[in-house]
């Protein structure tokens, strides 16, 4: 082998192993490390240190829920007394997307200590466990037990000691089982955490395209508005008076343009500067300034009802007129800054709605916003400057430009609610659930429909006896969206807006339900036949989506397969995955892939996060950190560690009737054709093995 395929072997090779040891580690993103600190001569401060990595979150103790909630238990001994309760550093109380709720959490680092006091003279142990989860903004992986042991001498003079933990996450490596004890810190991050990171900045650049795409047209509507579309014959008519020079009138036009562009996107910096990426996090999350996004809203949309118009004040508006009467490049500045100020009363809300939906995301946001805003807003004047033989193909002002700011009103209104919405699931007031959400926007863009009909109108609209063929299609356009909302009062998922009505499970009625309970009873009220082998375990409080039917357990998953010669579909899950539930309703729900499931697989659901305790017979020591599992969550978190070195979810398995894989497993993919082909080739791939037989 000569030194070039050499070294293209060696590259494929490297590749092909990152690419299996991404797929496959182990994610650990909570590295815990311990240390002790004499207080005195008879008491000893014990410390927890937790070191987490970079977008995942470690629970506090203080929450109502166990797990995610971080709890210590300390082995009895009569050689000291605890002091109090374990204490802990100041914790982030936030939305949690996983638990739909307002939750206490750690990011970056946390501390927890718990006080004692010596009551032995000779060197003794101090023992226990403490069980925590750690989550990020997708998924939480199982709950971890982590066993912990410190060594008090009474007669140390040493202000502190650092000490070993007797069991950490990390403790698999062939040295920790022999020693029993692992060095702090030594566990680096999975690779697979670096995949995720990837995926999120490959979503981050997407948000951030969306957020330019929208803002840019937003630019344009705002041009078609009765503050703005008139001022542009003016405006370049004032750059081209000078027909002597065109080329200075065109240089000081692009001037007006660019500067437009940079007073808008300043003040996306400003706010991005301002509020920064932390706030972003309150501003999304907080009850607080989701009401006051509420209000902001619905003061933007009466302003373009025609209920009373925000305007700057005059004195600012002069002073920057005269200033534009210099002329030159410091005039055409000033012009631009003159257009901003008295257009605000059209372009006020449009601009204060990009910056207060894109101040909740990343810092970049209101900047992208604005750039985007502005870009579309300079480009008309711009060209007609270069080009003013083409304003004599633009329309005449008239009524229509009202008629673009009602129909914004119409729109602000709606998306208003979105902000009302987040504080509404976030502290369970039950004000605007899913149903009543709905029925709003079905509402609201019912009126804006018959709006653009001509059946309604505002103070400001001019008469009109006829409407034109324009606002006939956007009113056709707009029907059509109302009686696509009305199925989803009964239950339609309607992915399209899924980012922006509440969750389903908010919804009071959904007739998807009632009709699947109802098929599955048949007419003496037994249940009906179906494709099971027997009554599935724990059925009473774990359930498959879309009235799927399959097991809960992988014995019993496993026992069926043999017996109706069928692979196994495994999923990974858990209660507190959104990732989960993504996949469920957007790739699960596909009428191709429910075929496959229902007919094609033994499909068994293993919850890694379930508490439910197991009988004694049914516990399992684990192979993977010796400790005996008793509960279903930390079983099955365990079988999908053990057997195949992944602990997040969602994951995806196909297994012969011997527990074997088929083909390669597949996590959280929203692309369906590639989870249609997963599917069909792992029935291929059993079919195949069957012939071998």
């Amino acid at each position: 082998m000569n030194s070039k395929r050499l070294k293209y072997f060696l590259i494929f090779s490297t590749l092909l192993f990152i690419n299996i040891t991404a797929f496959s580690q182990v994610l650990e993103p909570v590295k815990w490390s311990y240390s002790q600190k004499m207080i005195g001569t008879d008491q000893v401060e014990l410390i927890f240190t937790a070191k987490i990595e970079r977008n995942w979150h470690l629970y506090s103790q203080h929450i109502s829920m166990s797990p995610p909630a971080t709890t210590f238990t300390f082995t009895d001994s009569k050689d000291y007394k605890r002091m109090g309760k374990v204490s802990e550093t100041k914790s982030i109380s936030e939305y949690d997307p996983n638990f739909k709720m307002v939750l206490k959490y750690f990011k970056d680092r946390a501390v927890f200590k718990q006080k004692i006091k010596i009551l032995s003279q000779k060197p003794f142990l101090v023992k226990g466990t403490f069980e925590f989860m750690s989550c990020d903004d997708k998924q939480c992986l199982p709950p971890n037990d982590v066993d912990f042991e410190f060594k008090i001498n009474p007669g140390a003079t040493t202000a502190e000691t650092n000490v070993a933990p007797a069991d950490t996450v990390a403790a698999t490596t062939a040295a920790a089982k022999d020693t029993g004890k692992v060095a702090k810190d030594t566990v680096k991050p999975a690779p697979v955490a670096a995949s995720a990171d990837s995926s999120v900045m490959s979503t981050a650049n997407k948000s951030l395209w969306l957020v330019f795409f929208l803002s840019f047209l937003a630019g344009l509507l705002a041009i078609l508005t009765p503050c703005v579309f008139p001022m542009i014959p003016m405006t370049v008519t004032f750059f081209m008076h000078d027909s002597s020079n065109k080329a200075k009138a065109r240089l000081q036009a692009l001037v007006y343009g660019f500067s437009i562009i940079a007073i808008y996107t300043i003040i996306g910096t400003v706010v991005a500067v301002t509020l920064g990426a932390n706030f972003a996090n309150f501003l999304s999350t907080h009850w607080l300034p989701n009401i006051l996004f509420f209000i902001i809203f619905m003061v933007f949309a009466a302003s373009f009802f025609g209920m009373f118009e925000i305007t700057m004040p005059s004195w600012m508006v002069n002073k920057a007129d005269s200033k534009a009467d210099k002329g030159g490049i410091v005039g055409a500045f000033f012009m631009a800054f003159t257009l901003v100020l008295v257009s605000f009363s059209c372009t006020g809300p449009i601009v204060g709605a990009i910056l207060v939906a894109s101040a909740g995301g990343q810092i970049l946001q209101p900047i992208i916003g604005m750039f985007g805003f502005s870009l579309a807003f300079a480009l008309p004047f711009t060209l007609f400057a270069f080009f003013p033989s083409w304003l004599s193909n633009l329309p005449k002002s008239g009524g229509w430009l009202n008629s673009v700011k009602v129909v914004l009103a119409f729109i602000e209104l709606a998306l208003g609610l979105k902000f009302l919405s987040i504080a509404d699931q976030t502290y369970h007031w039950h004000i605007l659930d899913r149903e009543v959400y709905l029925s709003l926007w079905i509402v609201i863009f019912t009126l804006c429909g018959f709006y653009l009909l001509g059946k309604l109108k505002f103070a400001h609209d001019s008469d009109s006896k006829h409407i034109g063929v324009p606002r006939l299609i956007l009113a056709i356009i707009t029907f059509a969206f109302v009686v696509y909302m009305i199925p989803g009062m009964f239950g339609a998922p309607l992915k399209v807006l899924s980012g922006y009505i509440p969750p389903q499970q908010s919804l009071d009625f959904d007739l998807n339900t009632i009709i699947r309970d109802n098929v599955k009873m048949s007419s003496n009220g037994q249940t009906a036949n179906t494709s099971l082998c027997d009554t599935p375990k724990y059925k009473e409080f774990l359930h498959l989506p879309h009235g799927l039917e399959g097991y809960f357990d992988y014995d019993q998953a496993l026992a069926c397969s043999q017996k109706e010669n069928k692979p196994i579909f495994v999923d990974f899950t858990g209660h507190g995955c959104v990732n989960c539930r993504e996949m469920e309703a957007n790739v699960w729900s596909d009428p191709r892939v429910l075929q496959r499931l229902r007919n094609n697989f033994v499909i068994v659901a293993l919850y890694v996060d379930d508490k439910t305790e197991l009988p004694e017979k049914e516990w399992v020591k684990s192979s993977y950190d010796g400790k005996m599992k008793t509960s279903i969550g930390k079983k099955f978190a365990d079988f999908q560690i053990t057997h195949f070195n992944v602990n997040a979810q969602p994951y995806y398995v196909l297994l012969d009737s011997k527990g074997e894989k088929l083909v390669a497993p597949r996590a959280y993919n929203l692309n369906i054709d590639e989870f249609i082909k997963f599917l069909d080739d792992g029935v291929a791939a059993y079919k195949k093995k069957q012939e071998m037989k």
